[in-house]
């Protein structure tokens, strides 16, 4: 496919947020150079901005006055790089030859064409499966995308599980020295639907937190037996779609390390145990561990030795148990 001449006039923050989205998720080292490019389609329906690097795409729609449609690619992390910087003005983009004109305010930019020829093929988003609560999902996912592992040797660590059953949805994730779960309920396209799927956590986790919608966020694995058929976990918003090869590995099971039963809980206001743990981890010397003395109606952290300082700091705690309870933990995991 050759490049076609594209002009089009937009917003300059609504150009910002889009490149800069779409070129988050480009790679900085390939072996085919094509990938590091960001296609721009200009047509009835404004503009649109998408990546693909086998792994991940995504795609996003603008608002834009357009002069000319068609279709081009330059690269990526540049042209989101430029548009960052430019001064809050409407931007201007023309296709001259083989370069895109950029325009904005007294600022003036040539970019090189990247061919299309080459430019694989960009996934089609699977059907929806159901649809979630962007504030929920994002919550969720941010709760336990971060015990993902970040080992690419261990591919089943690197996922976040997603069990899904009727109405209900399990999220789970571990680095072999945490484990996180949530479940929470959905509403699906079928009543009956039922998946174990195995999501890339960085891919889950950078849609959570870049949410730009207040509707229903739609997930897309397939309906019926075509559910997971693609190997693709889709994502799509108001404006925008991402699409994520599922791990082709096996999630570890997790049940035997769940307990049935507790002997002692803790409840404490999680801002300020955050706030506590960021001081009292000032004096730890690095892979040391802070010291957690629950107690009743009282949580004490203490960190640090003769060498390094002390530190300690006390906070109220809901504390139901036969004795006290002391146990120690890596600050970088209570985070």
């Amino acid at each position: 496919m050759e490049s076609q001449a594209v002009s089009f006039r937009v917003v300059r923050d609504d150009l910002a947020h889009a490149v800069a989205w779409v070129a988050r998720s480009l790679p900085t080292k390939v072996t085919q150079p094509v990938l590091r490019a960001m296609l721009i389609t200009a047509d009835d329906n404004g503009l649109e901005f998408a990546g693909f690097d086998y792994e991940v795409s995504t795609k996003v729609r603008v608002a834009a006055e357009i002069g000319d449609q068609g279709r081009i690619a330059v690269a990526g992390k540049l042209i989101a790089e430029i548009v960052s910087n430019l001064p809050n003005k409407p931007v201007e983009l023309r296709v001259d030859g083989s370069k895109a004109l950029l325009s904005c305010g007294s600022s003036r930019f040539e970019l090189p064409l990247i061919p299309l020829d080459d430019y694989p093929q960009i996934p089609t988003l699977p059907e929806v499966t159901g649809t979630i609560n962007p504030e929920l999902f994002n919550e969720a996912v941010t709760q336990v995308a971060t015990a993902a592992g970040k080992d690419d040797t261990l591919p089943m660590l690197t996922g976040v599980h997603m069990e899904v059953a009727g109405n209900q949805v399990k999220l789970a994730a571990t680095d072999r020295f945490r484990l996180a779960l949530r479940t929470f309920e959905w509403d699906p396209a079928s009543p009956d639907v039922q998946a174990k799927l195995l999501v890339p956590a960085k891919t889950l986790l950078d849609n959570a937190r870049s949410l730009d919608t207040t509707n229903p966020v739609e997930i897309a694995v397939g309906t019926g037996e075509q559910i997971g058929a693609a190997g693709l976990f889709g994502i799509h918003t108001d404006s925008r779609e991402t699409t994520a090869r599922m791990l082709d590995a096996d999630f570890p099971n997790i049940q035997p390390l769940l307990p049935k039963t507790h002997t002692s809980i803790a409840s404490v206001e999680i801002a300020p145990l955050q706030e506590a743990i960021r001081r009292v981890s000032l004096v730890t010397e690095r892979n040391a561990q802070i010291r957690m003395q629950f107690t009743d109606g009282e949580l004490i952290l203490s960190a640090g030795g003769m060498d390094s300082g002390h530190a300690e700091e006390r906070l109220p705690c809901a504390f139901t148990g036969k004795d006290e309870l002391v146990i120690a933990f890596n600050p970088g995991y209570l985070r």
